[in-house]
């Protein structure tokens, strides 16, 4: 993961991002630091408009923002020790199942990450997949370093570089234009880009939940259906998030998920670890 140091200078504040890995050297980690700009104010109202540089509060990695999305955030977060005491259905660990929860409206922002960043952060940068264009098709595809960040997961701030962003698609989706605040504006086929694949890109629900310690947030995407042999499969992808947020280090083992379907149905994912991973979550 990408770590991200601020120095208090005068009246503002220097970024300073790796511009080398880690190295291992007699048991000692070096790293040689680069400024790459300076923070700005974290908007407390409002949206961040596209073209917004920005660094991740979670995960660290630059980025800049397209577009927003209005999210429902259903939080399962039990507000009292009373309501606690109240809800628990079983010792199964899957309380509050089934418990009806309104949902609040919370802006999100697809983004692009800075591929120089990707190696350093500690999720998966491809977090947008979709279907094959053919309607018979099963085949899955993704876009490396598109992501979906809250609005309180993002840092703003400027850049002091020439080329504040590396990734494929910034050139074709932003120009620049140096006397704007932010200085980069949507081009047309980012336009056109997002009305042809809202379907697909949509973040509408966002489900989260505290147990422990351990923040839980998953968001389900709608990503079509298909038709095989005279029956409709419909396809979801699923973005899930843990927060360690106690001071004591955990280890993800073992990964048992539920999940419910409007119809009735219930199906069960278990393994071992996740993407073949057992990854320790602590402050360090």
């Amino acid at each position: 993961m990408a770590a991200v140091l601020a120095k208090i200078s005068g009246s503002w504040r220097q970024i300073f991002v790796p511009s080398k890995p880690w190295k291992q050297i007699s048991h000692v980690n070096y790293t040689r630091l680069a400024e790459v700009g300076r923070l700005e104010t974290p908007k407390l109202e409002g949206k961040y408009d596209t073209g917004q540089l920005f660094l991740h509060r979670i995960f660290g990695y630059r980025g800049i923002t397209l577009f927003p999305w209005m999210a429902r955030v259903y939080d399962r977060d039990v507000p009292s020790k009373k309501n606690a005491e109240g809800s628990e259905e079983g010792s199964d660990g899957f309380n509050h199942v089934g418990r009806e929860v309104k949902g609040k409206t919370h802006t999100y922002y697809q983004v692009l990450i800075d591929s120089r960043d990707c190696p350093y952060v500690r999720t998966q940068t491809e977090a947008v997949t979709f279907l094959g264009n053919q309607d018979n098709s099963r085949s899955l595809y993704a876009i490396p370093g598109l992501d979906y960040v809250a609005h309180e997961d993002i840092l703003p701030y400027t850049s002091t570089e020439k080329q504040p962003l590396h990734h494929e698609l910034f050139d074709k989706f932003l120009v620049c234009e140096p006397d704007k605040d932010p200085p980069f504006a949507a081009k047309d086929t980012l336009r056109a880009w997002q009305e042809k694949n809202h379907p697909w890109l949509e973040l509408s629900d966002v489900h989260r939940e505290t147990t422990e310690g351990v923040r839980v947030t998953v968001i389900p995407f709608y990503m079509g259906c298909r038709v095989a042999q005279s029956s409709t499969v419909y396809w979801w992808r699923y973005c899930i998030r843990l927060e360690n947020l106690g001071d004591l280090a955990v280890q993800l083992r073992e990964r048992h998920w539920r999940i419910f379907s409007l119809s009735g149905t219930l199906e069960t994912v278990r393994g071992r670890g996740v993407v073949g991973q057992e990854p320790i979550l602590s402050k360090s």
